[in-house]
């Protein structure tokens, strides 16, 4: 998960990009993995095992810290 300090620094990063396409794709992505991330750590589906909830939050969090990543770069 991405504290409100980190959240704010990214904001900022993709206010401040030149290209403002790249800024919303980068925005889009970012908010769709927090949002998937946000969800599986609520855990709304009784359906899974803690296994296989363990393993999709590991998954969305690889995910939403590769989209930092991509963001960190510009």
């Amino acid at each position: 998960m991405i504290d409100n300090n980190e959240i704010e620094r990214i904001l900022d990063k993709l206010e401040n990009l030149e290209d403002e396409v790249l800024a919303v794709e980068l925005l889009k992505e970012f908010n769709r993995s927090s949002s998937e991330l946000g969800k599986l750590l609520l855990n709304l589906d009784n359906k899974l095992t803690h296994d296989e909830w363990k393993s999709l939050c590991d998954t969305a969090q690889t995910r939403l810290n590769q989209v930092v990543k991509r963001i960190d770069q510009y």
